[in-house]
């Protein structure tokens, strides 16, 4: 890796997630977003990674589980529903633009300011699942990009 990227890439993994933070994003929420991504790309290392630091911060399993069949959930609340649709359709964006109503529930359910953080969230995370799976630091264990993600 080069530093230079790996230490840009830092940079704006902590400026998207402090951002989210300062707009009031719940941290559970952005650990389901990090779940999500994962859950999509097939990165096992950042999906055990996120698992982890959402069971640590008192995530119920229920609720893990629910992650994947989030439009189904009983215990997932509206806005992290809302929010796990961005984030699929982001994640998904090879197959066209987010589409008009996942981004029209996610503006009622977010403020301006936290809904852009949720997009720069939802597109770090991309980032590094992408850096992980292409360098073949998915499945090794070893964090992508100097940890973070």
């Amino acid at each position: 890796m080069t530093p230079d990227v790996s230490s840009a890439m830092s940079a704006l993994h902590e400026a998207a997630f402090t951002a989210a933070d300062a707009a009031g994003v719940e941290p559970e929420l952005l650990q389901l977003i990090k779940i999500r991504a994962s859950q999509i790309n097939g990165c096992s290392s950042s999906l055990a990674r996120h698992t982890r630091a959402a069971r640590a911060a008192g995530q119920s399993e229920q609720r893990l589980r629910d992650v994947r069949a989030w439009r189904n959930s009983k215990v997932l609340t509206r806005r992290e529903q809302a929010a796990l649709s961005l984030t699929e359709a982001i994640t998904l964006v090879f197959a066209g633009q987010v589409p008009d109503s996942v981004y029209a529930e996610a503006a009622r359910v977010f403020d301006e300011t936290q809904l852009a953080a949720l997009i720069w969230a939802a597109t770090v995370i991309n980032a590094h699942n992408r850096i992980a799976i292409a360098t073949r630091l998915e499945g090794s264990g070893a964090p992508p990009v100097a940890a973070a993600g």
